[in-house]
């Protein structure tokens, strides 16, 4: 099982109302949660780690997650409010607007973690769960604990307006990219994490010099390429589709990659260290195959495996 650690919330998507303004519609969402959602819908066995709420919201959230076949035997489940993320869309690109003080994802401790299950095979970290504390370091000793013997991956998905102490924030990423696996980031995390002129390529060594075995860059309508630690780079082209946003695209591109590792059973740590380019081209198409079908559609509504 590949068990997704991080947050679940409702983004509240603008919709027209009969008045002619617009209103807020209450859809399943957060960056980790939308992976998992992938994941189960493409077929591969995962779960979700996260700090869920008891009312309506954590609700939908619940019920989503079982539509999708994705366990949640791992939730943890408090009166806490849920996160709401108010979206705002301007040509296709979404924006938010988030309110998460004292939220269930938000306030989780290691004491509130539950036993990882012996099935668990591969951990992703990823999203605003990275960022927010006292959940952040939470996962990061989650990952320092559970990630030993486990494939890892994470997006950082860097969102400066959660970064309350940088130097902080830094600190932790760089310890929780060095026992990880695959790190995933866009331009944009490359050039907030490493301000200096250097190029793109530079900075993905620098990330490569803290440990992961394999980086993959995304840039948008421009594709993807992984970098190995050895030196072998892959690039894929985006899939060329009419976009109607692009709400979950990237998480949706993760649970692409991670799910054609596992179907080629690479995502172990030993593969992932020597993985051919052939696998890694095979794995990048993918995930930008299922991220294409997600941005040809409303909201983080991932494809199902059927419509692939």
């Amino acid at each position: 099982m590949i068990l997704c650690c991080g947050e679940a919330l409702i983004d509240m998507i603008p919709t027209p109302t009969s008045t002619g303004r617009d209103g807020f519609v209450p859809h399943p969402g957060g960056a980790v949660f939308n992976t998992a959602i992938a994941l189960g819908r493409l077929g591969v066995q995962t779960g979700l780690l996260s700090g869920l709420s008891s009312d309506m919201f954590g609700q939908q959230l619940t019920e989503a997650l079982r539509a999708s076949h994705v366990d949640t035997s791992h939730i943890i489940v408090s009166d806490r409010p849920t996160t709401l993320a108010f979206v705002r869309l301007q040509d296709g690109h979404a924006t938010y607007s988030f309110f998460d003080e004292n939220s269930a994802g938000r306030i989780l401790g290691p004491d509130d973690l539950p036993q990882v299950s012996a099935d668990v095979s591969s951990l992703y970290f990823g999203g605003i769960s990275l960022a927010s504390e006292p959940c952040a370091d939470t996962y990061a000793a989650l990952l320092a604990t559970e990630g030993k013997n486990r494939a890892v991956m994470m997006d950082p998905n860097i969102r400066p307006q959660f970064i309350r102490n940088i130097d902080t924030y830094r600190a932790r990423l760089d310890r929780m990219m060095a026992m990880t696996d695959i790190v995933k980031v866009s331009d944009e995390d490359l050039n907030w994490m490493f301000p200096s002129p250097l190029s793109l390529t530079e900075k993905v060594n620098a990330v490569l010099d803290i440990g992961p075995s394999l980086v993959i860059l995304t840039r948008g309508g421009e594709g993807a390429t992984g970098f190995m630690a050895d030196g072998t780079e892959v690039s894929v082209p985006a899939k060329r589709v009419e976009i109607v946003d692009t709400v979950g695209a990237g998480d949706t591109f993760n649970a692409g990659v991670l799910a054609k590792l596992y179907e080629l059973g690479a995502l172990q740590k030993s593969r992932l260290a020597t993985l051919s380019a052939d696998d890694l081209a095979q794995a990048l198409t993918h995930g930008a195959r299922v991220a294409a079908v997600t941005v040809s559609r409303a909201g983080a509504n991932p494809p199902w495996s059927a419509e692939l």
